[in-house]
């Protein structure tokens, strides 16, 4: 038997994940270990475990993919991950794209401002999504972005895409698959 009280559902990660390699593990702890020796010659050495407790931070959301909750829509607010956010809470809402994945961002009114994300899976899911949530809240095409927001997007921009070969052209080929590796080396 269906509720009549859902509007809609969907299902979808909890949060925008991209698989990372190795190369975005070893970027974190080079940092890491920049900013520790930095500390360290200062002889603060407490500030050492906020530095390491934020880098393993990184790597458990970089190794560990989300899980997939539920996410609905009611007559009384947008339900996600357990936890209702009623309407007469909401202020408004918009859309932005984060490794690929279009997320929804639901804004609450002040003085308590906070965001609730989700993560929507395709154009259709998003498309029926805009047209219930654009009778009760606002939508904000164009997104205001704190300081904080806007230096976040910028450090974020430094972090290296693992996508390519350190190294390595386009035309050229790793070392193992050229010829003298094969006479040196030839069991691989």
């Amino acid at each position: 038997m269906d509720n009549p009280q859902i509007l809609y559902s969907w299902k979808a990660p909890l949060r925008p994940y991209k698989k990372r390699g190795k190369l975005i593990i070893r970027f974190f702890l080079a940092v890491a270990f920049l900013l520790s020796v930095i500390v360290a010659f200062f002889n603060d050495l407490v500030l050492l475990i906020p530095i390491w407790s934020v880098i393993f931070l990184f790597y458990v959301l970089t190794v560990t993919p989300p899980p997939e909750v539920e996410n609905k829509i009611t007559v009384f607010g947008v339900e996600t991950a357990g936890i209702t956010l009623r309407w007469e809470t909401l202020s408004h809402f918009y859309f932005y794209k984060r490794f690929g994945f279009e997320v929804l961002t639901l804004v609450s009114q002040p003085p308590l401002t906070y965001y609730a994300y989700l993560v929507i899976p395709d154009e259709a899911t998003k498309k029926k999504i805009f047209d219930i949530l654009i009778e009760r809240l606002q939508y904000q095409e164009k997104v205001r972005k704190s300081f904080l927001e806007k230096i976040i997007d910028k450090l974020s921009e430094l972090v290296p895409d693992d996508e390519q070969e350190v190294g390595l052209n386009e035309n050229e080929k790793p070392l193992a698959a050229s010829p003298l590796s094969q006479t040196v080396f030839p069991n691989k």
